[in-house]
């Protein structure tokens, strides 16, 4: 396939290496990154997906439950954490799990939450046992390899020991979350007492390597450079080199309400499109590229389908973490309205759950 260039001829070299399947070298990913030529970049990134992907597009119908926002992390770009003894702090109860997994239509759950200072893995293996228990038949993605160093200090045993644990009690999956930007100037700005970016990637081998598979992340638009952002990109096409565990990688825009960096603007749609392309093109051994609309917007992220992403993330029921930074998330989109969204962009609609297993229509569309 002939790719146009639109614009900066200097993507020559880097069209004609994508055309011949090469890998990208570090410079050739901040060119793109640093690129203004839109165009080229969506078209390059639509080869390397119909190449990978194909044309279907995975959707999932996906229940985000939080057990807890209490957290003594206290990043700055986070708006749902609550210090402890903070009145608005909670502890989700099993009966509430319970009620809140009931729902039919759910395939998956989505486990994420604060760093509790005093809740013990007893807590989190009886979440996990009392969803396997309760909806067998659900998907269980929970616990960010931050939130399992977080376990390993408070119960103070080994992180091996956790994620075995975990995965013994219900544990399917492991969300990408915490990876934000791997480069120390920008931890050090953002999320200070959150772990290295290099404690991360060696907890995530360490999941891998025990069967887990995983999402990786990528938290753009706020205080971080074109460097930084290839430099993250190179790290987790490393880490799947070695695990090949990784199931999808998810650039996350930053969400800029209520919380200490709302005076940064937030992404734009050019960079929302721009980032996720450049993603699609140098992660060539990462099967997935998740485009969420709670982010960009169901308009960007449905054109998003013409710039890497073969993934457009769920329903997002009752999502809080990115909704309370600005992302509205808590009402959902039904199934219907995402499968319109995938068929008027051309692609075809599967749905799935974390495993990407395509999944047999068992309900009625909601």
């Amino acid at each position: 396939m002939e790719i146009v260039i639109f614009g900066n001829v200097e993507l020559k070299p880097i069209v004609e290496k994508v055309d011949r399947g090469e890998r990208l070298s570090f410079d050739d990913g901040l060119a793109l990154m640093k690129s203004d030529d839109l165009l080229t970049i969506g078209a390059l990134a639509d080869q390397v997906r119909k190449r990978i992907a194909g044309d279907t597009v995975y959707y999932s119908r996906v229940l985000y439950l939080n057990p807890t926002n209490v957290c003594i992390t206290n990043c700055k770009f986070c708006a749902f954490y609550r210090p402890p003894a903070d009145a608005e702090g909670y502890v989700v109860s099993m009966d509430e799990v319970k009620t809140r997994i009931a729902d039919p239509a759910i395939r998956e759950v989505h486990m994420v939450g604060g760093h509790h200072p005093k809740l013990k893995l007893d807590y989190f293996e009886d979440l996990l046992r009392t969803i396997r228990k309760e909806r067998p038949d659900l998907w269980i993605k929970a616990f960010t390899v931050v939130e399992i160093d977080h376990f390993a200090k408070v119960n103070k045993i080994p992180v091996e020991d956790i994620v075995i644990r975990l995965k013994e009690a219900g544990l399917d999956s492991v969300p990408g979350g915490g990876a934000e930007i791997f480069a120390p100037r920008v931890r050090k700005l953002i999320c200070p007492l959150k772990i290295s970016g290099e404690k991360w990637i060696e907890i995530m081998e360490l999941v891998n390597r025990h069967g887990i598979p995983a999402n990786a992340t990528m938290l753009y638009g706020h205080v971080e450079n074109a460097e930084e952002r290839v430099d993250h990109l190179l790290k987790i096409r490393e880490l799947q080199d070695r695990t090949g565990k990784i199931m999808s990688f998810i650039p996350l825009g930053f969400q800029p309400e209520n919380h200490e960096m709302s005076d940064l603007p937030g992404t734009t749609g050019f960079d929302d499109l721009k980032v996720h392309a450049v993603s699609r093109i140098f992660l060539d051994n990462v099967p997935h590229i998740k485009g969420l609309w709670t982010t960009m917007g169901t308009k960007t992220a449905q054109a998003s389908l013409n710039f890497g992403v073969d993934d457009l993330g769920g329903t997002f029921i009752d999502e809080r973490v990115m909704d309370e930074a600005g992302a509205k998330t808590r009402s959902g989109l039904s199934v219907a309205q995402l499968e319109q969204m995938i068929r008027d962009a051309g692609r075809v609609p599967v749905e799935t759950n974390s495993s990407y297993v395509s999944l047999k229509e068992e309900i009625f569309l909601v």
